[in-house]
């Protein structure tokens, strides 16, 4: 017999129902601590907005401090409802221990590009954990003031790009290139994997080296150390020692002619530079050829597997997918950009110039981040000391790719 519930009855539950909803309250966790007053001002108001009964609270670390303190609350079982992801390891071995949940099942993932959900699943492919949320995208920012009154166009090929250096240091009113190679890391960042994929065609030769069908001595691994050994001539009196602010503050005062880039630069050179900025993406060895850029992902987020709001959870992280979260978060954080295939338009110039590259070339991240550094040694920590050392021209091309393929052999069986 069924019971009829009275029309009291409904409001009562109905009431009951809401007050539930509206005692949901998310917890994000994140290491961006620079980043909560976007999340309270924009992106926080705008979800509330559209979902009324869940409210959301972003609890960012020191980025220092990041990884053991969320490590620690994960243990303790007082972590938040939802978890800033870092891309590859760190992230993997969270969800390895049972603390991210799969996010296979959610609709919202197919919107987003294999490259951009290769940052957060298992190295097969079978489990994604994290919702992509922003790459930044790599290139060179150039001074425009210093090209027009040098007369230099923008180069899309490696012969118009060192034609350009070589113009920029004659005239010897700038300096041609503000990189230096005392940190090392720039080297190989904007450097070795940011010209790189135009050699080994992106995502064709990270994988294949992944897979131990390539060999970093190869010659699409080995050619751009052989382009790096050109740069040393063009960074300047001293730039062995010169450090990553030293090379920022070169350019945004207006002493150098081009930066080679992350796009992660927009923002401070912004507010810092007085002139006119734009962006070209790295050169292809030849007119007509294929464009590859390094668009590399940044920041996700997951669920914490044991989180008790795992509907309200996946709401947040539907929205997260969704061209709203996009369009606030990529135009908030200019150089950040949003992983979804929905286009977002940008307000920013330098940061549109950036992104339209997608439309143009094809995507990759950088070479050693997935799988390729587990081992000892670090074959991304090898890379930094192998691209400092092509500039400085201490080793030879051949003999870098030798010493890299050697001690990634040493460790990682596909390539034994």
């Amino acid at each position: 017999m069924k019971t009829k519930l009275t029309l009291a009855a409904l409001l009562a539950s109905s009431t009951l129902a809401g007050a539930a909803m509206a005692d949901v309250t998310l917890t994000i966790e994140s290491w961006r601590n620079d980043d909560l007053t976007l999340w309270q001002d924009k992106i926080i108001p705008a979800f509330e907005a559209a979902n009324p009964g869940i409210k959301v609270k972003f609890t960012p670390s020191a980025p220092a401090e990041y990884n053991a303190v969320l490590n620690s609350k994960l243990e303790a079982g007082s972590a938040g409802d939802l978890i800033t992801c870092r891309p590859f390891d760190a992230s993997l071995a969270l969800y390895e221990a049972g603390h991210l949940a799969d996010l296979s099942g959610l609709d919202a993932m197919s919107n987003f590009s294999d490259v951009a959900k290769s940052a957060w699943q298992t190295d097969d492919g079978s489990a994604s954990f994290c919702v992509p949320m922003a790459s930044v995208i790599h290139g060179f920012i150039y001074n425009k003031d210093a090209f027009a009154e040098l007369g230099i166009d923008v180069p899309t090929t490696e012969a118009e790009f060192f034609a350009a250096l070589e113009a920029i240091k004659a005239d010897g009113t700038y300096i041609p290139m503000a990189m230096g190679t005392n940190d090392q890391w720039e080297a190989a960042t904007m450097g070795y994997n940011n010209i790189g994929p135009n050699y080994w065609k992106g995502e064709e030769g990270r994988l294949a080296l992944i897979a131990g069908e390539q060999k970093l001595t190869d010659e699409a691994w080995v050619a751009p150390y052989a382009t790096l050994a050109k740069w040393g001539a063009y960074l300047g009196d001293g730039y062995e020692a010169q450090t990553y602010p030293d090379s920022q503050n070169l350019f945004t005062l207006g002493r150098a002619a081009i930066y080679p880039a992350g796009s992660w630069e927009i923002s401070g050179f912004n507010a810092q530079a007085d002139f006119e900025m734009g962006a070209f993406k790295p050169p292809v060895q030849n007119a007509g050829d294929t464009c590859y850029i390094s668009d590399h992902t940044d920041i996700g987020i997951g669920m914490n597997a044991k989180t008790e709001n795992a509907e309200a959870a996946q709401t947040f992280l539907a929205w997260v997918a969704s061209p709203e979260f996009a369009s606030i978060f990529g135009n908030a954080l200019p150089g950040f950009f949003p992983l979804s295939n929905t286009p977002v338009e940008m307000t920013d110039p330098l940061a549109a110039e950036f992104v339209s590259w997608r439309g143009e070339c094809e995507s990759t991240i950088r070479s050693t981040y997935q799988i390729l550094s587990r081992g000892t040694p670090n074959l991304e920590n090898e890379t930094w000391g192998a691209s400092v050392a092509a500039i400085k021209g201490t080793a030879s091309p051949e003999e870098l790719g030798q010493k890299l393929q050697d001690g990634l052999a040493s460790w990682y069986a596909p390539h034994q």
